[in-house]
């Protein structure tokens, strides 16, 4: 593990006034790890370089934490694990299930779970329209879909009082359906992302 990578972890970490234990923060080294390796075969992400990894997926990810409610979060489109993954690694209480419909980026989420031990995870290949009778507190998605589009395929998926929390770039011109209400923007500050970052939380109206 190169000494640049954890520094890099631990300035952002710090920047987002996040901290958390040692054997977490091993865990977050070693998913980014992990997906650097699994990525040269299975082209798991377009971002090629860890320094960079750590930055658009770690930091990212992590963003988001304090939001997180639980006690049940499902990750749809969810990838490589992100950010769902992320966010079991530093919230063991909460337990995820994390879905895509691309078969060797959930064959490495499950090789994720068993090497970091993460027993809160629960990696399912399948479309989202194919879940049924089961309910989240919290909906996530990083990458999905539009957020009208998002919020419609997962409707049925959301626990009375839920919301859904939709990760965005730019938001200048977001629609949603008549019966969903955005219940807050918020922008999301990277370390060393230039880009811009929003969370929305959005609910039945």
């Amino acid at each position: 593990m190169s000494g640049a990578i954890e520094r890099r972890l631990d300035d952002g970490m710090t920047a987002m006034n996040l901290s958390v234990a040692g054997d977490v923060r091993d865990r977050l080294l070693a998913f980014v790890t992990l997906l650097h390796k699994w990525n040269r075969a299975y082209n798991l992400t377009a971002v090629r370089d860890i320094d960079t990894m750590v930055t658009r997926h770690l930091l990212d990810s992590l963003a988001i934490l304090p939001w997180i409610e639980g006690p049940k979060l499902l990750d749809v489109g969810s990838g490589a694990g992100l950010p769902g993954i992320v966010v079991a690694i530093v919230r063991p209480d909460i337990a995820l299930t994390s879905i895509d419909s691309n078969g060797k980026k959930i064959r490495f989420q499950r090789q994720v779970a068993f090497e970091l031990g993460l027993d809160n995870v629960t990696p399912v290949h399948d479309r989202v329209e194919a879940l049924a009778g089961v309910s989240f507190e919290q909906i996530t998605s990083r990458a999905f879909a539009a957020p009208s589009e998002f919020v419609d395929l997962t409707r049925t998926l959301l626990a009375e009082g839920g919301h859904w929390l939709a990760m965005a770039g730019r938001v200048d011109d977001i629609t949603l359906p008549d019966d969903v209400r955005l219940v807050r923007t918020w922008p999301l500050d990277i370390p060393g992302e230039q880009a811009q970052r929003h969370l929305l939380k959005m609910d039945i109206a």
